[in-house]
């Protein structure tokens, strides 16, 4: 049988897991190799804001936990390209769909920051009824 986990509990180890999915540069990373293996250049090209530290933490962390391979294929200066690995794959699919709702609700979210802004948002009591 298979250990139960819950991410709720404090010293859950699916808490990391969950962190390192949730990371900031993650999504990106993953996302930019669903494709292929790519270079640190093109990565870094690909993947608009990130600076090299950042991107260098990200594929050690992702490297650490088994999402990405990192393949040194020799040469002066040293070739080495990054690529997911099965269990890197298995996070396309649940990552398309967290990006598809955040390219699809833009607009919602940019009109939940207008309103406010603009003080229309009132807080609202547990049984939805403005305070």
């Amino acid at each position: 049988m298979a250990k139960a986990y819950d991410v709720m509990a404090a010293t859950c180890p699916s808490r990391v897991v969950l962190h390192r999915i949730g990371a900031r540069w993650t999504v990106f990373v993953i996302t930019a190799l669903s494709d292929g293996p790519m270079r640190f250049s093109a990565l870094k090209a690909h993947i608009e804001g990130i600076t090299p530290k950042v991107l260098t933490e990200t594929l050690r962390a992702l490297h650490y936990d088994g999402l990405v391979d990192r393949l040194d294929l020799g040469g002066q200066p040293p070739h080495v390209e990054y690529q997911l690995t099965d269990l890197g794959r298995s996070l396309l699919v649940p990552l398309a769909a967290v990006r598809a709702w955040a390219e699809d609700h833009v607009p919602d979210v940019e009109d939940a920051h207008r309103r406010f802004d603009d003080g229309d948002l009132a807080p609202t009591r547990a049984d939805g009824a403005p305070r």
